[in-house]
């Protein structure tokens, strides 16, 4: 079997969810099948049972405003076109969407599609693209409602789709994102601290420079959060100039934030995680959001935006809380209860990581994934391999597919 997945974003350039999302999905799946991942960018390697192209947008004159979304169409045009050999096709996002529909087309294959987001819950894009950003709402709504299979990252999320297009409830599959808590652990790592000034009484918040991500209110609620802790904010990929400049000036009114205001490597969120007395998720929209799941594997309590997918990742009271979007009173009141007990914090953080380790692993994913891949094919594509990816470096012994898949469910 062969799969070709379809993303805007794959390493070296990730600045997202759902870019995490492919990197480790991809990883997984080499293990079990050949997997081709097209790419936005210039990336390119040639691995045994995993390999990678990168295709750039046209050099084109577009107007400014128009230029991500067209040129981000000329790309998926580069992807599709370019002959594919696999025995389905699965794309990331809107970015790709439009790719995988041209794909199931052109070469008669079957089409899968993972929602990370949903364009008309997103009104707020139209600040960076304009009227492009009807474009992207028409992408997500062809793709999706031609793909062969639809696989929401939450229940909330599933709902969503089922809400906003035409398609049978049949069609969606749930499978939730995950986390290689093989990286994803505690660290006891003092240097990233050290080169930003890190304090040693931190909360956490990472996630993009966008309306959606609700950094705004976090920053409004540090008013009411106990003295003697520092916000640490890392950010990146601002959406528009006019939203990084808005959050500048409520950094410059608010000493207790320390602005992290570029990528780091994953080593460094590792410890940034680790040592932060707790990670807030404030995002107003959030189909599943993968940085909870970071900070529950470091052994980090929760607070978060009782929105999307969020409440199927975060138990309230029993990895952190749930508190209502955009209400910076509420999100300081439930910081300072984990705050003011150091027990319970540790008690959360525990109980996150068992959490992550019990549900949210890779491999279980790619499992759930591969099993879907398989519904639509023949059988005599399913020549899956026998033998499962390494854990902790380590090959496990030879055991099918159908075997491992039947004792993990």
């Amino acid at each position: 079997m062969k799969v070709t997945l379809l993303s805007k974003e794959y390493p070296p350039h990730i600045y997202g969810g759902a870019g995490v999302h492919v990197k480790n999905l991809a990883a997984q799946l080499a293990a079990l099948m050949d997997v081709e991942v097209r790419c936005i960018g210039t990336q390119e390697n040639h691995r045994q049972h995993l390999s990678v192209k990168g295709y750039q947008p046209w050099e084109r004159s577009w107007e400014e405003k128009f230029s991500s979304v067209l040129g981000t169409f000329s790309a998926n045009l580069a992807m599709a076109g370019d002959r594919m050999d696999a025995d389905l096709v699965h794309s990331h996002t809107w970015y790709a969407a439009l790719a995988g529909f041209m794909a199931k087309m052109l070469y008669d294959i079957p089409f899968v599609a993972t929602v990370h987001s949903l364009e008309p819950l997103r009104p707020w894009k139209e600040e960076q693209l304009g009227r492009s950003y009807h474009l992207t709402n028409w992408a997500e709504k062809v793709a999706l409602e031609n793909a062969d299979r639809i696989i929401a990252v939450s229940q909330n999320s599933r709902a969503e789709i089922l809400q906003h297009f035409n398609v049978e409830p049949e069609r969606i599959a749930v499978i939730h994102n995950g986390i290689d808590i093989s990286v994803w652990k505690p660290s006891a790592a003092r240097a990233t601290r050290r080169t930003w000034g890190v304090p040693r009484d931190y909360l956490l918040f990472v996630g993009r420079t966008s309306r959606q991500k609700g950094m705004k209110h976090l920053i409004e609620a540090m008013n009411q959060v106990d003295p003697g802790v520092t916000l640490v904010c890392c950010t990146s990929a601002p959406d528009t100039p006019e939203v990084e400049r808005e959050i500048a000036a409520l950094v410059a009114r608010q000493p207790r934030v320390l602005w992290i205001n570029e990528l780091l490597r994953e080593e460094e969120y590792v410890e940034l995680y680790s040592h932060a007395r707790l990670f807030v998720c404030p995002s107003i929209y959030e189909p599943f959001g993968i940085i909870n799941l970071e900070a529950m594997a470091c052994e980090k309590p929760v607070v978060a935006s009782a929105v999307g997918g969020i409440p199927e990742v975060v138990v309230c009271g029993e990895t952190g809380y749930l508190v209502p979007p955009a209400d910076p009173r509420t999100l300081a009141e439930a910081i300072n209860a984990i705050l003011r007990d150091r027990t319970r914090a540790k008690s959360m953080g525990r109980a996150g990581r068992k959490r992550v380790e019990e549900q949210f692993t890779w491999r279980t994913i790619a499992w759930k994934t591969m099993d879907l891949y398989r519904s639509l094919l023949p059988e005599e594509s399913r020549d899956e391999r026998t033998y499962l990816p390494a854990v902790g470096g380590s090959p496990l012994r030879a055991i099918s597919y159908a075997a491992s898949n039947a004792s993990e469910h």
